[in-house]
This record gives C-alpha cells, structure tokens and sequence, in this order.
C-alpha cells in the first residue's frame, strides 16, 4: 500500500475543516465570498448556494465514511490508497468497503474521472463477495468520452446502473470535479449531480430481475430484483474499471432516524 499522504494534506480530504474548496463543497459549487463567477453554476457563488441547496447539503461537519488511513475500510492492501494530491483512488477494478452497515442516510462525495473512467457508489450491499446483483449502483461514468456514445441510457453518470437512467445528464469532462449526494431512506432513493436531481424512484417497483417497471431489459447480470434487496448494507465505491482511473474526495456520511 503506498504510503500515506501527511495530515495536513490528507486532511482536507476527508475532515471537515475551514473554507477552502476542497474541504467545503458545501453547495456543489466553490465555496468563497460573493464577488466572483462560480465555474460549477455558472452564476455568482450567492446564487449558487440557492440554486444547489435543495439537493446538496452543507456535509462539512459531516463524520468521514472513511478514516484517514483507511482503518475502518473493507478493501485490498495495495488497489485502494491516498494518493500524492490526497484523493482516494485504486489501481484495479475493486471495491472499497464500509466496515459497518448503513440503513437511512446520506452520502455526500465528490469524485472526479480520468477519460474514459466508469465507476459508482454502491449502496445497501449485503454480500461483498457477490456484490453485482446484491448491490444498489450508482452509475459514475465519463459520459463525454467517445468510448461511451453508444453506451445505453441506463448506464449513464448520475443514474442506477442498468435500471433507471438519470434525469439529465450533467457530468463534467474528465478532469473536473463533480459533486454527488445520495439520499438512502428504505426503498427511497434520491440521486443528486452537480446541483440537479437525476434520480428519485422507490426500489420496490422493481420486481422482477429481467423487466425494468418503463419495460427495458435489466442485463442478466443484476438477477435480483431490488424489491427483495435489504435497505441496510455496506456503502462501496468501485475502483479502476474499464482502464481508467477514478478519484474521490470529502466522502462524509449522515445518518439519518
């Protein structure tokens, strides 16, 4: 495993601290003072906390899902680690883990693609050595690299994988950060990208493990229907898949009652 990144840089990723950028993507959009043009929004940074706050939270008081050194992570020595600019990254295409199950919460996370990256945050899992069909995936991917264009609408950025396509499509090329929110109460799920809505369904439609409810085809892989899946389970996010490396930052959860 390489070694760590020191506190004071490491820190910004996953500890709530100050008002910096990195540490307070409390909107989905830079945070600083009113008197310049907010890049994510694309309107003043006042107008932008309004335009995002009804789907991005303020997390920066937020407990990190994962520890500074990973101690409280399910995962590989040696794929997941802090890499030299304090972003959690991973060599191959594996997952890392909460060590602890999670029921009603909200997950808020930034995450940033190399060209042609396809990634996701898992949620509810209950089998970590079967976790495809026994998992609620949250599609990251580049939607804007050629590689993708035929790709189907079920597997785009923002929505669940290979069952519901997002709202919009909002992604931002590969090598921008982009800001996410998931919101996980029983079999309600919401999904927020970069200050809009892209998913807001209750699993339990889901019944069946061929036929999506809109009468797409759920691919054979994904053979649970997710009105059988348990609301409580792991939080994961997928490593290097597809050849492309993925990057998260200020990944913090919230319980909810």
């Amino acid at each position: 495993m390489k070694t760590l990144a020191p506190l004071s840089l490491a820190g910004l990723l996953f500890a709530s601290a100050g008002c910096s950028h990195l540490s307070s993507p409390s909107t989905g959009c830079p945070r600083s003072a009113c008197d310049r043009t907010d890049a994510a929004c694309g309107v003043q940074p006042c107008a932008a906390a309004r335009c995002a706050a009804s789907v991005h939270p303020d997390s920066r008081n937020w407990r990190s899902l994962f520890n500074l050194d990973l101690s409280n992570a399910v995962y590989s020595k040696g794929v997941w680690f802090i890499d030299g600019q304090a972003n959690l990254t991973a060599n191959k295409d594996e997952a890392i883990w909460s060590d602890r199950d999670y029921s009603n919460f909200v997950l808020d996370l930034e995450y940033q693609c190399d060209p042609g990256a396809n990634s996701g945050v898992l949620i509810y899992c209950n089998d970590l050595a079967n976790w495809i069909p026994n998992a609620v995936e949250v599609q990251i991917l580049d939607d804007n690299n050629p590689r993708w264009a035929k790709e189907s609408p079920h597997a785009r950025n923002g929505g669940l994988y290979g069952h519901l396509p997002p709202k919009v499509n909002n992604g931002k090329p590969a090598g921008e950060w982009n800001r996410m929110t998931v919101t996980a109460r029983g079999q309600r799920v919401t999904v927020a990208v970069n200050g809009e809505l892209t998913v807001d369904t209750d699993l339990s439609q889901w019944t069946s493990a061929k036929k999506n409810p809109d009468g797409s085809d759920i691919p054979p892989w994904l053979s649970r229907p997710w009105a059988e899946l348990p609301t409580q389970g792991r939080i994961g996010l997928q490593g290097k898949h597809g050849n492309a490396a993925i990057y998260f930052r200020n990944v913090r959860i919230q319980e909810l009652k």
